[in-house]
């Protein structure tokens, strides 16, 4: 019997996983990121990461 993964199908696959220590206070920042944004916290991390990185590359 074949399995078929489920979820949406995409061309960006997030198949890394990273782990981090985080402090209080970062973590709450974090969560009223993501609150505000009606997002996650993933997705707030990748898009801080982009804006760091595009920041660096101007």
């Amino acid at each position: 019997m074949k399995t078929t993964k489920l979820g949406r199908p995409t061309e960006n696959v997030k198949d890394t996983m990273l782990r981090v220590r985080l402090d209080n206070d970062t973590l709450n920042k974090l969560d009223s990121c993501v609150k505000i944004k009606n997002s996650n916290r993933s997705e707030v991390v990748r898009e801080s990461i982009k804006t760091v990185y595009d920041n660096i590359k101007k």
